[in-house]
């Protein structure tokens, strides 16, 4: 390997993969040249195939605790038990976001597709849960409910699409959430990415690609 092109998650996360890895690579591969380091956003990627279609990137409201970038709400210090109303504070201010702008562009609900990577992806999973109805589809990327789901997502479709390697936030947790919903008879589907870690890469956005634009019945699989 002579050259490496970063591409990460513009978000707290992603910026600090791209500022350690070239902290490492600089150390024990001095002999490695970095020739770019994009924050590539999924929605230009989305943009560049569906002309028609308004696509808007939500800023999380408050400046990551952990440096750059931010967040929903704060992951220092977080646990199991202290999760859940750090999401439930941060949700008004979300499912607020996502009305203001289905009302400004004169969208309802049943055409609004929520996408969310980590972070986001547990406030898009949990707004199916306490703000029904929100949206007619919630993909998740990477990410988890705050608490396994109480109640089935209808009329939003569910699709848990997941890293088989994630370090971060293991696919254990989007496994059992798909057996979790099918067993309540949602409409749900996952994806597992072999080899992929805490990230997105062109399987995935090929697989939210097929989500957004065809219905899909209920599956789970490897890719």
């Amino acid at each position: 390997v002579k050259a490496v092109y970063l591409l990460n998650q513009n978000y707290s996360h992603g910026q600090q993969v791209a500022k350690y890895f070239k902290e490492g690579i600089n150390r024990k591969r001095p002999d490695v040249q970095i020739v770019g380091d994009d924050l590539v956003p999924l929605g230009q990627a989305l943009a560049d195939v569906m002309a028609d279609a308004l696509i808007i990137s939500i800023q999380s409201p408050q400046p990551s605790g952990m440096g750059s970038g931010w967040e929903w709400f704060s992951v220092l210090g977080i646990t199991e038990s202290n999760r859940v109303p750090r999401v439930a504070q941060a949700m008004p201010s979300f499912a607020a976001t996502v009305r203001h702008w289905q009302q400004l562009a004169q969208v309802d609900a049943a055409n609004t597709v929520l996408i969310g990577f980590s972070q986001g992806a547990i406030m898009v999973l949990e707004a199916t849960q306490s703000q029904p109805g929100l949206a007619g589809k919630a993909i998740a990327l990477a990410g988890r409910f705050a608490v396994q789901p109480q109640r089935s997502p209808a009329p939003t479709s569910v699709h848990l699409l997941h890293g088989g390697a994630d370090p971060v936030m293991p696919v254990g947790l989007s496994e059992a959430a798909f057996a979790q919903l099918t067993a309540m008879g949602a409409s749900v589907t996952l994806q597992r990415f072999e080899g992929l870690g805490h990230g997105i890469d062109h399987r995935v956005i090929d697989a939210v690609r097929q989500h957004v634009q065809h219905p899909r019945s209920a599956t789970s699989g490897n890719q």
